[in-house]
């Protein structure tokens, strides 16, 4: 599944027993929730599948330009060489565009950041048009709407008077078994 799971734990005081009086309650109460230096207590990547890395890029556009060379053999030193060669430039051209364009659709990151006291979701787009989203964690319920969404199994994360999508791009699957990892994650906060 295209996502992955940072988990970063929270840190013990640097001091045992008891906390020292010059520090203020609130100081106190930042350092052992965790957001005194801004780390969540779990962070969630998701980007799209990506069925062809870019080393299978390379030997794909190899192995096309050379299946579509293969012919041209027999012309070889003929005025009809001339004649095809431009057509399987463009075609080889064509498939390198299109995957280019594969590519670049897919550039899409969504960040889930888990904090004791507020949840951050960040989209992302392949224009680097950054969206952003912030709630309660209290107040947030998560939603797996199995018809009626733009995709079977739309998972939602409602909160701060906002639903929001998480994962539209994930397969069907790998959105319900998100919803299960985050409803605990969830559970863990509340």
């Amino acid at each position: 599944m295209p996502h992955e799971w940072v988990t970063r734990p929270m840190r013990a005081p640097e001091q045992s027993g008891a906390f020292p009086m010059r520090q203020s309650p609130e100081a106190i109460a930042a350092a052992l929730i965790g957001e005194a230096d801004g780390t969540p207590l779990a962070e969630l990547h998701l980007w799209p599948y990506r069925s062809l890395p870019r080393r299978g890029f390379v030997i794909f556009i190899a192995a096309t330009a050379g299946l579509l060379l293969l012919p041209l053999l027999a012309v070889l030193g003929s005025p009809v060489l001339w004649g095809i060669l431009p057509f399987l430039m463009i075609a080889v051209g064509g498939v390198w565009l299109a995957l280019q364009r594969s590519y670049r659709d897919g550039e899409v990151l969504e960040v889930l950041r888990l904090f004791p006291a507020r949840i951050d979701l960040s989209r992302q787009d392949r224009r680097g048009t950054r969206k952003e989203w912030q709630a309660n964690p209290y107040w947030v319920s998560l939603h797996l709407h199995p018809k009626g969404g733009p995709v079977p199994d739309y998972l939602t994360l409602k909160g701060n008077g906002r639903e929001v999508e998480l994962g539209a791009f994930l397969a069907q699957e790998e959105r319900v078994a998100l919803h299960g990892e985050l409803r605990e994650m969830l559970a863990g906060l509340r």
